[in-house]
């Protein structure tokens, strides 16, 4: 039996996260701001679940809760930092606070909740840290911006991470899902757009649930997969569309390299 530390379990992947590894009959550690939301896996699973109270922005509780479960359950097998939020608007048009609240959610959260688990891990022996990042770590679109800074922000500290903890037998795991049919987009923010950018590249709604082609029991049971697996990989990308739109980027992002050859060595002598 395993024991799951998981963030933002209240919804979404998180919430599906919980129920398949309880049902897979392993234990959870589960936070989110409240934990009534899953008193019905709690009469279903009984000890198997352990809840808190969780604030991921509060670094404070993020240490003292983590500790706690540590403590509690002797050992963590898996950390899932799954917490997250998305703001929808133009780059100017979003508020400082916006701004704000969504690097300290979906990116210094996450760095401030491994750094807290590494120790914890490395004392144990090693373990798994999964980190939930988006194809939106790869790919933009317009409209979306803040959102993608945090998440390119993820995919950097995340793969110099994983190489730091790698000799004290900790695998590190970005998950980069692409558009799951899951509850984000609606509890996404919508900022309306001002005069200039009606009409223009950032003025796209976003896609209709039903026409997105992730499926969120796919994604959490590719996950636990993954973090149970012998070998995590450090990149899990999930959903036709992620493969699609991330491997072209990537493949465009070269060619545009290779082009730029000669005049980048050229930068290399005094002039």
């Amino acid at each position: 039996m395993s024991t799951f530390f998981i963030t933002g379990a209240s919804r979404g992947i998180g919430r599906e996260l919980v129920e398949q590894v309880l049902a897979r009959g392993h234990r959870v550690a589960a936070t989110l701001r409240d934990p009534r939301r899953l008193d019905d896996l709690a009469e279903r699973y009984g000890d198997r679940l352990w809840r808190r109270a969780l604030d991921v922005t509060d670094t404070a509780r993020v240490e003292e809760v983590l500790g706690e479960a540590f403590r509690e359950h002797g050992r963590i097998d898996v950390v899932v930092s799954n917490a997250g939020s998305g703001v929808f608007g133009a780059a100017e048009d979003l508020t400082d606070a916006q701004v704000e609240e969504s690097i300290a959610t979906n990116l210094t959260a996450s760095v401030q909740l491994a750094r807290r688990a590494v120790p914890l891990l490395r004392e144990q022996g090693g373990g798994v840290f999964v980190q939930l990042s988006s194809m939106g770590g790869h790919i933009t679109f317009p409209g979306f911006a803040i959102y993608h800074a945090t998440k390119w922000g993820v995919e950097g500290y995340f793969e110099a991470l994983a190489a730091e903890v790698a000799p004290f037998g900790i695998s590190t795991v970005l998950v980069e899902p692409g558009m799951v049919r899951t509850s984000f987009y609606e509890a996404a923010q919508r900022v309306p757009l001002s005069e200039p950018y009606v009409g223009g590249p950032a003025d796209t709604p976003p896609p209709a649930l039903e026409s997105m082609p992730g499926s969120q029991s796919g994604v959490a049971n590719a996950i636990i997969e993954a973090a149970l697996s012998d070998a995590p990989p450090l990149r899990l990308l999930l959903n036709s569309d992620a493969y699609e739109l991330v491997t072209g980027a990537v493949r465009e992002r070269l060619a545009g390299f290779e082009g730029q050859k000669e005049s980048a060595f050229t930068a290399d002598h005094e002039v």
